[in-house]
């Protein structure tokens, strides 16, 4: 396989075009932004997450009811915003290895304007339309 084809469907397919450099610069910068606030988001959100004191002496049931349910909420925060960590690895990835900006079903460029939107898309519009 060569720098300019990729490998879909059983068959190699030649890129239609490639990224320009600092278009691809552009995109690793917002991604890396993004995967920065969200370490830092997830560094303040430990707290919300510690266990619940089950002592009733110093907690009345209700509080301890809306405790358990802010750290349930919290959990649910932190697992969306580890997902969202992972996918801006992979974005970050694709950078490098020269697969960003590509569709992973069709293999067709990504619209610029998607990437905009979620730089760590997988899947140009009709593609991802047609997984809904």
């Amino acid at each position: 396989m060569y720098p300019g084809e990729a490998y879909f469907a059983g068959a190699l397919v030649p890129r239609v075009s490639q990224m320009e450099q600092a278009e691809q610069e552009r995109f690793r910068l917002k991604l890396l932004a993004e995967k920065q606030a969200l370490g830092e988001k997830n560094d303040a959100a430990d707290s919300a997450t510690t266990p619940v004191e089950l002592d009733q002496q110093s907690v009345g049931r209700l509080s301890r009811m809306d405790a358990m349910q802010g750290q349930a909420m919290a959990l649910a925060t932190r697992q969306r915003q580890q997902q969202r960590m992972r996918q801006l690895v992979a974005a970050l990835r694709r950078i490098d290895e020269d697969d960003y900006g590509y569709c992973e079903d069709c293999g067709k460029p990504v619209n610029p304007r998607r990437l905009e939107i979620d730089p760590a898309t997988l899947f140009c519009l009709e593609c991802a339309s047609a997984r809904e």
